[in-house]
């Protein structure tokens, strides 16, 4: 492992994102990224992208808690809300990665809800309403990077990574040109299951991929503000699949 300090000069590193929104799997698919001897990053680190001096904020901010691993090829992050923003051709377009992906409204908004529940003291996304209009403000926000940005990405579905994952795992693989696979397994590191890095729940330090549905019967959400919700993510899912360079489905 080689660690930097803030006046050396790095190796070029690709950058690699992913675009999406909370409680889609990404802290799941960010250790698994992460584990991977090329790849460097398995957190949200809260960041906008519009320059090239915002990478060198990245990669400092990866130092303070993470050494970058030896012949490596990536440097991860991801970006789950709005007031983030990414403008690829500010960065090194030639060196730069974007996976997007989204899940089902109706899971996606009781996981939010159900999250922000179980923490102490109040918190707006703890409301179905304000879980909602978070929700589809993402996804709008999403829409308009992938109209802005054709052919930039590649999209999968987000719950691919749990009902078959050799064959996103697969595919992520020869996307990224890695010359080994990513694996179902996967490390804990400085920042896992810590508030503001992804998921805080005892999962995610589980280790490998788990199939297993989650309760939300206490949980309920207006049935027009779910049918709302979920019309909006099959426009936006239609549309990011349609301006994506490689597309990973249900069926």
């Amino acid at each position: 492992m080689t660690r930097f300090s803030v006046t050396d000069t790095p190796p070029q590193y690709q950058q690699l994102f992913l675009l999406s929104h909370m409680r889609a799997n990404t802290s799941l698919i960010g250790h698994i990224l992460g584990s991977h001897p090329s790849i460097n990053g398995y957190y949200e680190m809260h960041l906008s992208y519009q320059c090239k001096d915002d990478l060198v904020k990245q990669k400092n901010l990866y130092l303070k808690h993470d050494l970058i691993k030896d012949n490596s090829q990536y440097l991860f992050d991801k970006i789950l809300h709005n007031k983030y923003l990414i403008k690829p051709e500010k960065l090194i377009p030639q060196h730069t990665k974007i996976l997007m992906t989204t899940r089902s409204a109706e899971t996606t908004i009781k996981s939010i809800v159900a999250l922000f529940k179980s923490k102490t003291g109040e918190h707006s996304y703890a409301s179905p309403d304000n879980a909602t209009r978070y929700f589809t403000e993402r996804l709008n926000q999403l829409a308009e990077f992938c109209k802005q940005y054709p052919k930039s990405y590649h999209y999968f579905d987000a719950d691919l990574i749990r009902t078959t994952p050799d064959l996103l795992l697969k595919s992520l693989q020869q996307w990224l040109n890695l010359s080994t696979p990513l694996s179902k397994t996967y490390q804990s590191f400085s920042q896992t299951g810590l508030q503001r890095a992804g998921d805080t729940s005892a999962m995610i330090k589980q280790g490998h991929i788990i199939n297993q549905p989650s309760n939300y019967e206490n949980i309920f959400i207006p049935p027009a503000l779910l049918q709302k919700a979920e019309a909006i993510h099959t426009e936006v899912k239609s549309l990011l699949i349609k301006n994506a360079i490689e597309t990973e489905r249900m069926t």
